[in-house]
């Protein structure tokens, strides 16, 4: 079912409906993952967004299955009866045999049912069912370990939920349940043990393994296939955790992962390729104007602006015309995250811009949260002196003001030597006194509790990077996630997003990436890399992805110092672009918004689905295999027009102009440049699926139907 939604004039065309080829009506979907309704980490946004799009295919049979949270039911579900009949049986037999299963509609976009387990509530059966876990897979889960024994209990009680709903229906129902990492993964391994009439699906969105390798600066990449991994485990006492995830991936019907690049990372790690990608999305929002959200860069642009005149006052040497902001967010993963590379680019990019004798001076935000027990005095200090000298100056402004009118109001132009007065000028010059500083601006807003062994702060002090007026690159260490209502920089981290220049996520372990995919939808360019799956996905779907801002720096192929020289030039470059090129950058930067869309990529989701009803019920559900990892769609074509960069400017580019790139001959028609890039965009990969079919005849006739669709 297409989602309706309006396209603007920017949007490429290509991206067309995908029409449901499978009668659904007697099919039910459960869709298990901790995060329902429980925000830990990146899985929620994943789930959340996608609900709607799952809803609108499902309907009334669409379940969502998660963890019950008083605190989070209380602000996010509306708690009411089931509304299907078998579901209601199931639920109420199981409350009957001493569990507390709630039913209610997730107050998201698309409001899907959600079934809520307290896991706590059953907490008397742990050690029973860890005996059963024992004597079914040989899997011991120590008793410290509270995030297992939580999963241990999750699965059994999914596994029950499940179970239970098979035998209560009228008819032998055809149930899918997609489980969603390794917390969820046990109920999968039981569904198959207990031989229950179930498809299944697992998703890993990132391995266990992988993340515990990448945090101990292992060489991961390159070592993929020497890895021990039982031995590996069990050195960081995950071993217990490792056999869940594996078993899982290994007992489903159809196992997928979010990106290529994790694809590899679960083909070595779990012993399993996956049988096909899915790539994350978003819920995108696009603009009936075709400049609107580039008046909201500028809005949000000066509420930036005006934090970096308190934080870098008394040193206010540079031009805020001719600043840009960048910014790195996300886990306080130092290397993991890049930040490591980024800072050492920084200080290159530093040296390249003194010599070269730039007059563009770079912000670098980065938005980690770490501990720290306040804020910072002196960046308090900066924001009330910012504010005084504002309110200092609409004071002096009024005085001026009245004195004019009064002047014209007699018919006589007023004597500009007589109209600021002795008083006007000792209020200024108390408000300028008050700007002195003795000290350089500070790098961190808050203070640290471990500021001596900081990974950002002792790399600043080992690059020399301070604020001085000398340096052309600024830092600012922002060690909390941002919020409206923070006495500091009042802005939540979409309207900060949007105001910045350019986001940078050199990141050597990102499975998918949801910040740089939040920056393009957002029109913001950004800096990846081809190790991250949003890196990967926009290297296969773009032919020049630079064009369109979106940098993928190696760190595949290269080594370290030459990936950073590779990050130090694409900054440098940025930095040479004029204002315009930036303002045609971000156009091109957000019609890329399509690709991330669900309405795009949700129907990988579908296509994992209907493998897995193939699968588990193949007298009913026929499927015709297809190049298992592949997220082919369409492929966009490198812009015909203006490039990314004034080092490869050609004709048609728009000329740096002194008169602020505004001249009559660079006219510039949205319009065009959009149309020029939807030349060479071929249709997107049409997936191998077959309609319900449990007769002969009516197979051949749906091959057909199938061949006319991949001719489409």
């Amino acid at each position: 079912m297409p989602l309706a939604r309006s396209l603007s004039v920017t949007s490429l065309s290509g991206l067309e409906e995908w029409d449901e080829e499978f009668d659904l009506e007697d099919a039910v979907l459960f869709e298990i993952a901790w995060e329902v309704a429980n925000k830990v980490g990146g899985i929620y946004t994943v789930i959340q967004t996608k609900a709607r799009l799952t809803a609108e295919e499902w309907g009334e049979n669409y379940f969502l299955v998660g963890p019950y949270v008083e605190s989070n039911v209380r602000t996010q579900v509306e708690l009411i009866e089931p509304t299907n009949p078998t579901l209601r049986r199931t639920i109420d037999k199981m409350n009957a045999s001493g569990c507390k299963v709630y039913f209610g509609r997730w107050l998201i976009e698309g409001s899907p049912y959600v079934v809520l387990i307290d896991v706590a509530f059953t907490a008397w059966s742990l050690d029973r069912w860890k005996a059963e876990l024992w004597d079914l897979c040989d899997i011991g889960v120590p008793w410290f370990d509270r995030e297992a024994n939580d999963a241990v209990l999750f699965g059994f009680l999914t596994a029950w939920l499940l179970g239970e709903f098979a035998a209560q229906s009228e008819e032998p129902p055809h149930i899918v349940a997609h489980f969603h990492e390794w917390l969820a993964g046990l109920g999968l391994v039981l569904c198959r043990h207990r031989q229950l009439p179930i498809a299944t699906i697992f998703t890993t969105h990132a391995t266990l393994l992988g993340r515990y390798l990448c945090a101990g600066n292992v060489d991961f990449y390159n070592n993929l296939a020497e890895f021990n991994v039982d031995k590996e485990a069990g050195d960081r006492q995950i071993y217990h955790r490792y056999c869940l995830e594996r078993a899982a991936a290994h007992c489903a019907h159809v196992f997928t992962t979010v990106s290529q690049i994790t694809a590899i990372e679960a083909e070595h790690l779990l012993k399993r390729k996956p049988d096909i990608v899915t790539p994350n999305g978003l819920n995108v929002k696009k603009f009936q104007a075709v400049h609107e959200f580039q008046n909201l860069h500028a809005q949000s642009k000066n509420r930036i602006q005006e934090f970096v005149r308190g934080h870098f006052y008394g040193n206010l040497d540079f031009n805020l015309d001719k600043c840009l902001f960048l910014f790195i967010a996300g886990r306080y993963e130092f290397s993991n995250k890049g930040a490591d590379i980024f800072l050492e680019a920084l200080a290159r990019l530093n040296y390249l811009l003194r010599v070269n004798h730039s007059d563009v001076t770079v912000i670098a935000f980065f938005i980690m949260p770490a501990r720290t027990n306040n804020f910072n005095v002196e960046t308090l200090k900066g924001q009330a002196v910012r504010k005084q000298l504002w309110d200092t100056a609409q004071t002096v402004k009024e005085r001026f003001g009245k004195k004019l009118y009064e002047s014209l109001l007699v018919g006589q132009l007023p004597d500009v030597s007589k109209i600021l007065d002795k008083e006007d000028f000792t209020i200024m010059k108390r408000a300028i006194f008050a700007t002195q500083r003795q000290c350089q601006p500070p790098i961190c807003t808050h203070n640290m509790l471990e500021d001596s062994s900081d990974p950002i702060l002792n790399c600043v002090r080992r690059i020399g990077l301070f604020n001085s007026s000398a340096d052309r690159v600024k830092i600012i260490f922002h060690p909390e996630f941002l919020s409206s209502t923070s006495p500091l920089l009042p802005m939540d981290y979409e309207e900060f997003v949007r105001g910045c220049h350019l986001g940078v996520f050199p990141s050597y372990y990102e499975p998918w990436g949801y910040t740089p995919a939040e920056c393009t939808v957002m029109g913001i360019p950004s800096v990846s890399t081809n190790l991250s799956g949003f890196g990967c996905f926009m290297e296969e779907h773009i032919a020049d992805p630079s064009a369109y801002g979106i940098y993928i720096l190696d760190r595949r192929y290269r080594g370290v110092d030459e990936s950073c020289n590779q990050l130090t030039s694409f900054l440098f470059q940025f930095c040479k672009q004029s204002r315009r090129q930036r303002i045609i950058q971000r156009n091109r930067t957000e019609r890329l918004s399509d690709l991330l869309d669900w309405r795009y990529l949700g129907r990988y989701y579908i296509a994992a689905r209907h493998m897995a009803l193939a699968k588990a019920f193949p007298e009913t559900y026929l499927y015709e295999p297809h190049d298992p990892t592949s997220t082919t769609g369409f492929r966009y074509p490198r812009p015909a027009s203006v490039p990314p960069s004034p080092a490869l400017s050609r004709h048609s580019s728009p000329h740096h102009s002194e008169a602020e790139d505004n001249e009559e001959d660079e006219r510039y028609d949205e319009d065009l440049e959009a149309e020029k890039d939807r030349v060479n965009i071929r249709q997107p990969h049409t997936l191998g699926f077959k309609n319900k079919a449990p007769a002969a005849p009516a197979a051949s006739g749906t091959s057909n139907g199938a061949a006319a669709t991949e001719k489409n």
